[in-house]
């Protein structure tokens, strides 16, 4: 839970700065895809925000729930999503703000169920699930399989590594079709860092 104290900590933080609108959690290991203007306008202009939030039937996910959660989460309002997250001034307000769902999260989601795949999607999708995009903007790998995506270094920095990442997705913006779903990526190790210095130019444009 201590995991989840520290994003609402520095939720809190934010949003004592009235002209902060939206909220981006990124981890140090993040790279943005785009250039700022993208991303500012692909945010300001979405009525969604990018909170992952899924059922998942199997053992990660409903296998998770814990009956004492009830009556204030029902399992089949039980939800999975990823901890990074974009989320606007009042979803950030109700995350910041929330006592109804923190203390049956803190005192029964225990491992092999994890706070923050679960606190987060869970309350806003009973809170205001109609504002949430229901996917994450931030890409990860886990098709090399284990408990933790996969982690890039140097070797792996090429234009078509970048190709892979942006071209060829399909996903829902404002209700419409979109090809640009993802606004970051993860894992990036510091050996990474000087190819991607010498490619940004060319391949994310900025």
């Amino acid at each position: 839970m201590s995991m989840c104290d520290a994003e609402r900590r520095l939720l809190a933080n934010a949003l004592l700065d009235i002209s902060n609108e939206w909220f981006i959690l990124l981890s140090e290991s993040c790279i943005p895809l785009y250039n700022f203007s993208v991303i500012y306008h692909y945010i300001l202009k979405s009525g969604y925000s990018f909170m992952g939030a899924f059922d998942d039937p199997g053992p990660y996910g409903r296998g998770r729930y814990n009956d004492n959660m009830a009556p204030e989460v029902d399992i089949s309002q039980w939800r999975k999503g990823s901890q990074w997250f974009e989320v606007n001034r009042k979803l950030a307000i109700n995350i910041v703000g929330d006592t109804t769902f923190y203390p049956k999260f803190e005192k029964f989601c225990r491992p092999a169920c994890y706070v923050d795949e679960h606190y987060f999607p869970t309350m806003l999708t009973i809170e205001a699930g109609n504002l949430l995009a229901n996917r994450s903007i931030t890409w990860v790998d886990w098709s090399r399989g284990g408990p933790h995506p996969a982690t890039f270094g140097r070797s792996d920095v090429t234009v078509e590594f970048f190709k892979r990442i942006v071209e060829g997705k399909n996903c829902t913006y404002n209700n419409r079709a979109s090809s640009i779903c993802f606004l970051f990526a993860r894992k990036f190790a510091p050996s990474a860092l000087e190819p991607l210095l010498q490619l940004s130019p060319k391949v994310l444009g900025f």
